[in-house]
């Protein structure tokens, strides 16, 4: 493990973490050559994820510092491998949460990569030649052409950024229990956040009912009026939920603080699923009962494959589904991240990386 190798020749301008304090700087680093399956892309926006935050202060206890995050990348493409067919010099294209994986298990041959055991990630993670991956809070990537997608040119390119993760996270799971061409059903989002608010507009999109579980009231108005849920459970209220007892064909939880999980599948039907997509930094409480006696299913899912994500920008473009953002400059990083740690934001922040109009 390097932070570079000889390859990596071409300088870079960027913002990277340098220790558990989190707070993001400027700093210049190394990327590689463009190889013969890489492309190199011009990096226009980069969403901030929650997942940023941990990694910058080290939550999780696996950072590599300088640690430069950033998995929600869309830009241009300014170069192309002698091997890449799919993609030409000045395409939309965005990168997520994956760099590479060993292409040869099971999981990458049928399209699963992103359960392969060697799955690294776009930073944080050992790139094939044993380098450090460094994310998009920089001007530019070098990108495997196989862990890149088009961005189809009805999505703005800043709002289409956080649906490389968010976007990605709660299409996969929609996709994993037939809802896509399924209409009718009624499914609970829990939490009104960045990956609730986008996972509302799916069920919307594919006919669904959608009720969001939420521990604040002041979220009810929002929910139904500007994102179009049906009916709004507050949490904490236990008259409200008992009111909604197994009224839901499915549930998705994408709440990444400490919590129960006993109270939510009660509102589950018998036979029901519960998916989580939230990353709570301590385990969440799930007592036996409610799923002895509802016969429910609780059950994980992380970001899709590179062949979900670009069928849920396809499905984006045609619904025109798209992330609720607040745009920064990059001097505005550590203020972003500051209220991201909050919720002080409807719903995500995006980085103007590049700048232009």
């Amino acid at each position: 493990m390097t932070q570079t190798t000889l390859n990596h020749t071409q300088t870079v301008s960027g913002w990277a973490a340098h220790d558990a304090s989190g707070i993001i700087t400027p700093y210049v680093f190394k990327r590689r050559e463009n190889g013969e399956n890489d492309v190199t892309i011009e990096i226009l926006y980069c969403g901030i994820c929650h997942t940023d935050i941990h990694h910058v202060k080290n939550d999780w206890g696996i950072t590599m510092y300088p640690v430069v995050p950033g998995h929600e990348i869309t830009g241009l493409i300014t170069k192309v491998g002698s091997n890449v067919s799919k993609f030409k010099i000045g395409d939309r294209v965005g990168v997520g949460c994956l760099a590479a994986s060993c292409l040869r298990c099971d999981f990458c041959k049928q399209e699963e990569e992103n359960y392969c055991d060697e799955i690294q990630l776009t930073y944080n993670g050992i790139f094939w030649d044993g380098s450090i991956t460094y994310g998009g809070y920089s001007k530019m990537l070098v990108a495997d052409h196989r862990f890149v997608v088009k961005v189809p040119e009805s999505l703005p390119m800043d709002a289409a950024a956080p649906l490389l993760c968010a976007g990605i996270t709660v299409y996969s799971p929609f996709k994993d229990h037939n809802l896509l061409d399924s209409p009718g059903k009624k499914i609970g989002i829990v939490g009104l956040g960045g990956l609730g608010h986008v996972a509302i507009k799916f069920g919307k999109a594919f006919g669904h009912h959608v009720t969001v579980i939420s521990t604040s009231p002041s979220k009810e108005k929002e929910a139904r009026e500007r994102l179009g849920a049906d009916d709004f459970i507050i949490s904490t209220d236990p008259q409200q939920m008992q009111s909604k007892f197994r009224t839901l064909d499915f549930i998705l939880d994408t709440v990444s603080a400490h919590h129960s999980l006993g109270p939510t599948l009660e509102l589950l039907k018998v036979k029901g699923t519960l998916m989580l997509v939230g990353a709570p930094d301590k385990p969440v409480d799930l007592p036996a009962f409610p799923m002895i006696f509802g016969k429910r299913a609780v059950k994980g899912s992380m970001t899709g494959s590179m062949k979900e994500t670009q069928e849920m920008l396809d499905v984006c473009a045609k619904h025109n589904i798209r992330c609720d953002i607040e745009v920064v400059k990059s001097d505005q990083i550590n203020e972003a991240l500051d209220r991201l740690a909050r919720n002080d934001v409807k719903y995500r922040f995006v980085i103007d990386i590049a700048g232009k109009p």
